[in-house]
């Protein structure tokens, strides 16, 4: 039994609630404890930081000492909840003085102090360098069996964030797709970016953003996507018609998040499994 900190990230609990209904199954059946971080709040998804980046790096370091009080590494869904994590983390590690100043701001109003003892991890990485893909491959019981688009975004594909995988050509996610049955797709945009923390600003861009990854991995063969990030997730499903009028592109794709994949290949959910077998086959190829 491993045992996190639970950090559900901006989404998961609210737009995106099932993703949260997934991550719990999941874990039981892993073996992964996952304990609520108390009190936590919004890491600012890279929007306050738009405003602000003392306040989301002080956001950040005052989730990151609540896990160091519990004692516990941080977990997270969201590739851009993960990466925003390591980068306070690096920022902290290197600054002393800002260091200082948030760490004083957070005993004034917290009470608390960031230590930099508690590392950030995103579910993909647990999963594969901690759990195994032989453990994974050995409690599926509903396989895949679909041609299957990984998309990594670019938030965790950086120097600190991106754990022991290939910070330029991510294999993880292609890895744990043929793992639970599938068939993984090779795509050029994996890890660009959709425009997630600008779509209520720059809606136009972002939506061009996210209908060229969804093309893209169409028109190489994916029949459906699964995203390592619940932000983008949101883009990728929930845009992806607005995509399509605006660029004329084929963005049109069942997309879930990671934690979903796993849950239904591991006879979670069986239901939702079912509806996301007929989707693929009414959208077809």
């Amino acid at each position: 039994m491993v045992k996190f900190a639970y950090y559900p990230g901006n989404v998961a609990r609210a737009a995106s609630i099932e993703i949260e209904d997934c991550i719990q199954p999941l874990c039981s059946t892993l073996g992964i404890d996952l304990i609520e971080i108390p009190k936590a709040t919004s890491d600012g998804g890279n929007v306050i930081s738009q405003a602000s980046t003392i306040l989301q790096h002080s956001l950040v370091a005052r989730n990151m000492a609540l896990a160091e009080n519990i004692g516990l590494d941080v977990m997270t869904t969201c590739a851009s909840s993960h990466g925003i994590n390591c980068e306070t983390i690096q920022v902290m590690d290197e600054d002393i003085n800002l260091r200082s100043k948030i760490n004083s701001t957070l005993s004034q109003v917290s009470g608390i102090e960031y230590n930099g003892e508690s590392k950030s991890k995103h579910l993909l990485h647990v999963l594969v360098e901690e759990i195994g893909l032989e453990k994974i491959r050995s409690l599926v019981r509903n396989p895949l069996e679909m041609n299957v688009a990984g998309y990594y975004g670019p938030n965790m594909q950086k120097e600190g964030a991106c754990s022991e995988d290939n910070v330029f050509s991510p294999t993880y996610l292609e890895q744990l797709i043929t793992a639970l049955g599938g068939i993984p797709v090779n795509y050029d945009l994996k890890c660009q970016s959709v425009g997630a923390p600008s779509l209520l600003t720059n809606q136009s861009s972002s939506l061009r953003m996210t209908a060229a990854v969804l093309s893209d991995a169409k028109e190489n063969g994916a029949q459906m996507m699964v995203s390592a990030c619940t932000l983008s997730h949101s883009n990728l499903d929930t845009y992806q018609v607005k995509a399509r009028r605006i660029t004329g592109k084929d963005t049109s794709m069942p997309v879930i998040h990671l934690a979903e994949m796993v849950a239904f290949a591991l006879g979670h959910h069986k239901d939702r499994f079912a509806q996301l077998r007929t989707r693929v086959l009414v959208i077809g190829d």
